[in-house]
């Protein structure tokens, strides 16, 4: 693997972005209980806490590039594990779908919103987790910071798209029941996408 791929790592991304979890649930919850204004504020304190994670995981996975190739190798075992994880809980979540519930909570300020949206983000160690697992699938051992800085903007780009429609669809409760009606579906590309780019990666290290 000598280029980034981008594509790739762009539609693990898109995948796992458009998953249901804590952040879409979130800014959909914020959405219908309070309006646009407030779902769209708690979509940027949660998109502050992704470009933080980014971050975080782009310049320290370079770092164990340069430094140490074998601790690079066990990160994209830990990765493609981490993607098998994941293909595995959506395997289980199309079996048997559940229902998913918004939690009304007290009126809350601007400031509130987006600081609960970054602490969302910020305290949930899969983040990171998947952040290093699309780092370590997609980049090679080449990558320069150029690169780095180029999958980052264009992570941002792509998770600011989402986000922010998620904020604007959310509002509308018919978006919102037709989106968890479809889970079975998503939950059904998630185990194919997640199951794939997991043997991708270990496959890519046997015929290195």
């Amino acid at each position: 693997m000598q280029e980034i791929q981008y594509g790739l790592i762009l539609m693990a991304a898109l995948v796992a972005t458009g998953s249901p979890g804590p952040a879409t649930l979130a800014i959909a919850g914020t959405s219908m209980n309070f309006g646009r204004r407030h779902g769209v504020v708690m979509a940027l304190g949660i998109l502050t806490g992704s470009f933080i994670w980014s971050f975080s995981a782009a310049f320290g996975m370079a770092a164990l590039m340069y430094a140490n190739v074998w601790l690079f190798d066990i990160f994209r075992y830990l990765g493609a594990a981490y993607l098998l994880y994941l293909a595995y809980k959506s395997f289980k979540s199309a079996l048997s779908p559940k229902e998913f519930e918004l939690q009304k909570t007290a009126r809350l300020s601007l400031k509130s919103v987006y600081l609960r949206g970054l602490a969302i983000h910020l305290t949930n160690p899969k983040v990171i987790l998947f952040f290093g697992a699309l780092y370590s699938m997609g980049v090679p051992s080449t990558v320069s910071i150029e690169g780095l800085l180029s999958i980052i903007l264009l992570l941002g780009l792509q998770s600011t798209c989402l986000f922010i429609g998620y904020a604007m669809l959310f509002s509308y409760a018919p978006v919102r029941r037709f989106y968890f009606k479809m889970s079975r579906a998503f939950d059904t590309v998630f185990v194919f996408f997640f199951g794939v780019a997991g043997i991708k990666i270990l496959m890519s290290k046997l015929n290195s």
